[in-house]
C-alpha cells in the first residue's frame, strides 16, 4: 500500500486511545494517554499529528514542540503493520514543514543509540548528532544521541 493512500491530519481527542494503544504497543517506556491529552487540549506549544491508514486505523504520529525558534520532535512512531512504507519520512517531512512555516529555525530531536533505522531517517533530513545523554532511557539505561538540524527552511527546501 502507497502512503499517498493514508490521511495526514491534526490528531482529534477521538484518536488518543488508538494512538495509546501503539505508544504501549511500540515503545518500552511508553507516554501516558492523560501526556498525550495534556499535549492535545492543554499545551499551546504542541502540534499533533497522525496518518490514518484507509481502513481508519492510526498508522503514525507525531507530537512537535513548537519553542521560541526550535521545532523538538517530541515523539514519532510508525505502527509495525505500516512499517516501510515510507509513513515515518511524510509524517516528519509535514512536521518540519509546518515547523519552518511557523518560523521555526532548527529541528532538535533525541533517538535511541540503538534504533538504527530512526537514526537513518533523521540523518536523511540532515540531522547531525550535537550531544549524547548517557542512561536517557530508563528501561534498559540506553544511551539518547540528540540530534539537530540547522537552517531548517533551507533544508526543507532541498528535500522537497
Amino acid at each position: 500500500m502507497s502512503g499517498e493512500a493514508f490521511t495526514l491530519r491534526p490528531m482529534q481527542s477521538a484518536d488518543l486511545e488508538a494512538v495509546h494503544a501503539l505508544e504501549l504497543a511500540i515503545f518500552p517506556t511508553p507516554w501516558s494517554f492523560n501526556s498525550y491529552k495534556f499535549e492535545l487540549e492543554r499545551n499551546p506549544a504542541s502540534e499533533l499529528w497522525v496518518l490514518e491508514a484507509p481502513n481508519g486505523a492510526v498508522a503514525a504520529y507525531a507530537v512537535v514542540w513548537l519553542l521560541v525558534d526550535e521545532a523538538h520532535i517530541a515523539n514519532i512512531a510508525v505502527a509495525p503493520d505500516y512499517r516501510q512504507q515510507g509513513l515515518g519520512r511524510r509524517l516528519l517531512h509535514h512536521a518540519l514543514t509546518r515547523a519552518a512555516k511557523d518560523g521555526m529555525r532548527y529541528a532538535t530531536l533525541e533517538v535511541r543509540v540503538g534504533n538504527k533505522a530512526a537514526r537513518q531517517l533523521y540523518k536523511s533530513f540532515g540531522f547531525e548528532v550535537v550531544g549524547r545523554r548517557k542512561a536517557y532511557y530508563r528501561d534498559n539505561q540506553e544511551d539518547a544521541l540528540t540530534m539537530r538540524l540547522e537552517a531548517l527552511d533551507r533544508v526543507l527546501l532541498a528535500q522537497a
